[in-house]
């Protein structure tokens, strides 16, 4: 008899013990599934029986398998061979054998390692195939001391769950559990993270809970209820969470989230598209997740974080007020607001935005701007009242990979506005009390594009292709472009390969990185600014483009920050109490910039009784002694 240990951590896979290797598959509408130990061409090489267990699990410990055995299973005494859908490592691609996987051979070097709160991180978001020439953890390991250097304290890597073809986002993923092996092996995975710690930077991980990939799934061979019979996505079925047999579902995605963390000790997740994870149940499934990434994590804190286009606020409240109990969520509505300023394109859902100061400002002061009003443009209310939320709960970022890729020519926001916007909104952004993320090469204004690119089977290919026409469609612009210029495969190898940086741009574009590595530094070391929550921040309009936040502190370290998106403006009459200094003290100039080591054209003191505001320029000041 068979009997699957005690103390199993997980409920799926194929688990290494000092015994041997215990196999783990659930196949409820199976009555019989069969491990077979298979060659490198996938051709069983010995077939081993697995016991029924409770719930439509199959269970067999095997004593003389061991960590780098290459299997798959039969089911039902049919011919076809099937990857594990739990898989640790599928070092073939999607439809080749699975690769048992011993997660306790790596000798991690990180006991320092204190984990990642959420106070005063700086977020990093990158694509590993792109990020670097070589596109692996070796080639992302390389950079990690520069990333150091600039100030970003996290890197947050779009997903890694093994999809088809050589390259993607990612985000078509079909074995969760399984890093990619474009990439490298999973111990390159911790090789990475080990590295990062060692160097005090904190690693996230996006992970995607709402679907699968179309190709390379095969969990419908298994069991036909992993798909929702009642929710849909855009991309594909819903996931069963709350139907018939979920229970084991559910289970398969809160040990998941807590693998990642306990087995690549992993400082977080960012968890895509949450507004299509379906679960009419209670607790949410979101809930459970959380709960389990964090007791996975033991005493090291860690970082989750939501992206909903819904702008549910319930995603960081508290499970006891009826919460998800997450730390962060995206703020689309600050990167709308932005890129509608920076470049006055205000098609698709960025009609939804003025671009405005008033705008600006509410979304430094409170996060969403779409609280519950109604969207005229979707039909209905958008967002969550969250007046009270505390800012640093609020992931503000001017470019991700969504955003970049949603343009037919995929530029990012520096080559779309002019180099002094892209400045004071860089400062807008990292300096505010929110959590602050760049999207890779953000820091040295890449001329590389970021598109969507995908590596389906044929047949899939043309579908993603259509689709992605479809989707681009909504923005006027890229219609246009299409007309005038059809790529031969927009979302091919080209595509992939014109996305990579160029890391020569560093050196030649050193005045952006200055200024990136400069606020940085300001916004860890200034006694004000570097407080986010523990500080009271007012803000006012004092123009059609231009706009004060002012850090209010009970010391009179007070902050005022001025913000001017349009040309040089002469301030009159400053009936505004939020400029006036502290009391017996002035205004003076603490950073610009416009300053020439960032690319400027230098910024004239500022005469505070004859207040001249510079024109696509932002400036800190500070409080002087008189």
């Amino acid at each position: 008899m068979n009997a699957k240990p005690a103390d199993a951590t997980y409920s799926f896979g194929a688990i290494v013990r000092d015994s041997g290797v215990d196999f783990t598959v659930w196949a409820p509408q199976r009555t019989q599934v069969e491990l077979a130990l298979v060659d490198e061409n996938g051709k069983a090489k010995r077939l081993v029986a697995l016991e029924r267990q409770e719930s439509g699990f199959f269970f067999v410990h095997v004593a003389d398998a061991r960590a780098g055995d290459l299997y798959k299973y039969r089911l039902d005494g049919h011919g076809q061979l099937y990857p594990d859908p739990a898989s640790r490592f599928q070092p073939s691609g999607v439809h080749g054998p699975s690769q048992v996987v011993d997660s306790s051979a790596y000798k991690w070097q990180d006991d320092d390692w204190a984990g990642l709160p959420l106070e005063g991180q700086v977020l990093y978001e990158l694509h590993l195939g792109t990020f670097t020439d070589e596109g692996n953890w070796a080639g992302a390991k390389s950079k990690l001391s520069y990333l150091k250097e600039i100030g970003v304290t996290a890197v947050e890597i779009m997903p890694l769950a093994d999809f088809q073809g050589d390259f993607g986002w990612g985000y078509d993923g079909v074995y969760w559990y399984a890093p990619s092996r474009i990439y490298g092996t999973p111990d390159d995975f911790r090789d990475f993270v080990d590295a990062a710690h060692q160097i005090g930077i904190g690693v996230m991980l996006d992970v995607v809970y709402n679907h699968f990939g179309p190709t390379g799934n095969y969990w419908n061979a298994y069991t036909p209820y992993f798909p929702s019979k009642k929710h849909g996505t855009d991309w594909g079925d819903a996931i069963n969470y709350d139907g018939k047999s979920s229970k084991p579902i559910r289970n398969f995605v809160i040990e998941n989230a807590a693998y990642w963390i306990r087995e690549f000790h992993l400082d977080g997740l960012r968890l895509d598209a949450t507004q299509t994870i379906f679960d009419d149940s209670t607790p949410h499934v979101l809930t459970e997740t959380t709960s389990a990434a964090r007791a996975a994590a033991g005493q090291r804190p860690i970082i989750v974080v939501a992206e909903n286009d819904a702008q549910e606020i319930c995603h960081v409240q508290s499970p006891e007020s009826g919460g998800y109990g997450m730390d962060g969520v995206w703020n689309d509505d600050f990167h709308h607001a932005c890129r509608v300023a920076a470049t006055g394109h205000s098609e698709f859902y960025y009609a939804d935005f003025a671009g405005t100061p008033q705008e600006m400002v509410s979304a430094m002061r409170w996060g969403y701007l779409y609280q519950g009003q109604w969207n005229q443009r979707q039909g209905r209310q958008r967002g969550s009242a969250s007046l009270g939320t505390p800012r640093k709960h609020f992931i503000h970022f001017l470019q991700n990979h969504d955003q970049v890729s949603n343009s037919a020519s995929a530029m990012r926001t520096h080559a779309l506005t002019s180099p002094g916007r892209f400045r004071a909104l860089t400062a807008l952004m990292l300096l505010g009390p929110q959590t602050p993320m760049l999207f890779m090469g953000q820091e040295f204004a890449a001329s590389s594009p970021f598109f969507f690119f995908a590596d389906h089977e044929v047949g899939i290919d043309q579908l993603a292709r259509e689709g992605r026409f479809e989707f681009m469609r909504c923005f006027p612009r890229a219609a246009g472009y299409f007309q005038t210029f059809m790529p031969n495969d927009p979302i091919g190898r080209e595509a992939f390969e014109r996305s990579k940086l160029n890391w020569e741009e560093v050196e030649s574009n050193a005045p952006v990185v200055a200024l990136h590595r400069d606020l940085l530094h300001l916004r860890k070391t200034d006694a004000t600014i570097s407080q986010q929550d523990d500080v009271m921040l007012e803000g006012s309009v004092i123009s059609d483009e231009a706009f004060l936040l002012r850090w209010i502190t009970p010391s009179g370290a007070d902050r005022l920050l001025f913000v001017n998106l349009g040309r040089d403006l002469s301030w009159r009459p400053v009936a505004e109490p939020l400029v006036a200094p502290p009391q017996n003290t002035n205004w003076a100039l603490l950073w610009s910039s416009e300053e020439p080591r960032y690319g400027g054209s230098g910024t004239a003191l500022l005469d505070t009784q004859e207040w001249l505001i510079p024109g696509h320029t932002a400036v800190l000041m500070r409080p002087n002694s008189r």
